[in-house]
C-alpha cells in the first residue's frame, strides 16, 4: 500500500499524492492510502470509509464545526504525471495533474488533520470520489443519504483552488434546451417543407442582443452569463430540416433561485419551446455567519465571487455558509499544464492554521 507522510511539508505531501493515479472512479488506491494515514497519524480522529471516500472528525464538544472537503479524484491523464518540480522559493512550481484541482487543497488537509490535535473549532474532514464526472456519481451525495451527520457543521470550505483567496459562494448553472420544428422536404423543392434550422435566428439574435445582469451581494460581484453552446438539426445534405435543438447556459448569481432563473429564461425566449435539462443551485456567500467572519479575518479580510459553480452549493443547500479556498489557478485546472505555486499550498495552510488553531 502507498504510504503518506501527514506530518510533512504540504508542498511534499501533495507531490506525493498527485503521484498516486485516482482518475474518477478509480480512486481505491488514494482512498486506500488516506484511511492508513489517518488512522495511523490522527489517533485523535474518528474515521469512517464510505465507498472511496474518506471522513474523520474530533468530537472535542466545542460550540461550533467546520467542515473541510476536497475530492480525492482528477480528469484523465494527459501526459502530466508524475509530478515535477521547477524554480526555488517563492517561485517554486509544482506541476502535475491534480496539483490545482484539487491535491493542493487536500494536502493542506490531511496535514492540518493530524497536526492540529486541539483545534477551537471541531472539525470534520471530507475527502471524497467522483466529483469529475457527472453530479449523480458524486460522492458527497451518497455521503449525504447515507452519513448525514458527517456534513453538518457551520462553515464548509472546500479545498477547490482559488489562487489562495476566499471566492464565496458559487453561482448557478442551467443548461436549456430550445426546439424548433418544421417540416422535411427536398432541398430542390424548398417551397414545401419548413426549415427548423432558420427558425433558429430569432432566438439567436435574442442571444447576441443579451446583457447579462451585474450582482452586488455582501460586497462582492457576482457576473451572469447567457450563452449558446450547441446546435443540432438535419437528417442530410438535401433535406430540409424538420427540427432544431439549440442549447444554451444559463450562469445566474446566487440571489436568484432555480425557479426564479428558469423563468428568467422563459422570458426571454418567449414563444419558443424549452426545456431544462441540467441545473444546479448557487450558493450565496454567508460571509456574515461568525466561524465565516473568523476565517476570512485569518485571510487578511478579502473575498471574492465564485464565478463558476462547485461543491459549495450543496453545503449551502444543507443550511451552512460555503467558501471555497485553495491553492492554485483554476484556469490551469484540466489542462496539460497543470501547476501550482508552491508557496500558494504553504499560504493556506498558513491562514487555515490560523483559522482553526
Amino acid at each position: 500500500m502507498t504510504s503518506l507522510d501527514l506530518q510533512q511539508d504540504p508542498v511534499d505531501l501533495t507531490a506525493a499524492l498527485v503521484d498516486i493515479f485516482s482518475v474518477s472512479g478509480e480512486e481505491a488506491v488514494i482512498a486506500d492510502a488516506v484511511r492508513a494515514a489517518l488512522e495511523k497519524q490522527a489517533p485523535h480522529l474518528e474515521v469512517v470509509r464510505n465507498g472511496d471516500a474518506v471522513l474523520a472528525r474530533t468530537n472535542l464538544g466545542r460550540a461550533s464545526r467546520v467542515v473541510l472537503a476536497g475530492h480525492l479524484d482528477t480528469v484523465p491523464v494527459n501526459d502530466n504525471l508524475p509530478s515535477r518540480r521547477e524554480g526555488e522559493g517563492d517561485a517554486e512550481i509544482l506541476h502535475g495533474l491534480g496539483t490545482v484541482d484539487m491535491k493542493g487543497g487536500d494536502a493542506v488537509f490531511l496535514h492540518l488533520a493530524a497536526t492540529l490535535p486541539e483545534p477551537k473549532h471541531d472539525i470534520t474532514f471530507v475527502f471524497y470520489d467522483n466529483e469529475e464526472v457527472e453530479a449523480t456519481r458524486n460522492g458527497l451525495g451518497r455521503i449525504e443519504r447515507e452519513l448525514p451527520d458527517w456534513l453538518a457543521g457551520d462553515l464548509a470550505i472546500v479545498g477547490e483552488p482559488s489562487n489562495a483567496v476566499i471566492e464565496a459562494g458559487c453561482q448557478g448553472t442551467m443548461r436549456v434546451e430550445l426546439r424548433c420544428a418544421g417540416a422535411r422536404a427536398h432541398t430542390a423543392r424548398a417551397w414545401m417543407g419548413e426549415n427548423a434550422i432558420h427558425k433558429l435566428g430569432e432566438p439567436l439574435r435574442r442571444l447576441t442582443a443579451y446583457e447579462p445582469r451585474i450582482v452586488d451581494i455582501d460586497g462582492l460581484t457576482y457576473r451572469e452569463g447567457l450563452q449558446a453552446t450547441k446546435i443540432t438539426g438535419g437528417v442530410a445534405g438535401n433535406v430540409v430540416p424538420d427540427e432544431a435543438v439549440l442549447t444554451v447556459n444559463h450562469r445566474f448569481a446566487p440571489d436568484r433561485t432555480p425557479v426564479q432563473a428558469e423563468q428568467h429564461l422563459r422570458e426571454v425566449f418567449d414563444g419558443y419551446e424549452l426545456s431544462v435539462v441540467d441545473l444546479s443551485p448557487g450558493a450565496l456567500p454567508g460571509l456574515g455567519a461568525p466561524a465565516a467572519d473568523e476565517l476570512l479575518a485569518a485571510a487578511g479580510g478579502r473575498a471574492s465571487a465564485k464565478l463558476g459553480w462547485t461543491d459549495v452549493a450543496r453545503f449551502a443547500a444543507l443550511g451552512m455558509p460555503a467558501v471555497n479556498f485553495g491553492p492554485g489557478d483554476p484556469t490551469l485546472a484540466h489542462t496539460r499544464q497543470e501547476q501550482v505555486r508552491t508557496a500558494e499550498i504553504r499560504r493556506v495552510a498558513e491562514v487555515l492554521r490560523d483559522f482553526l488553531a
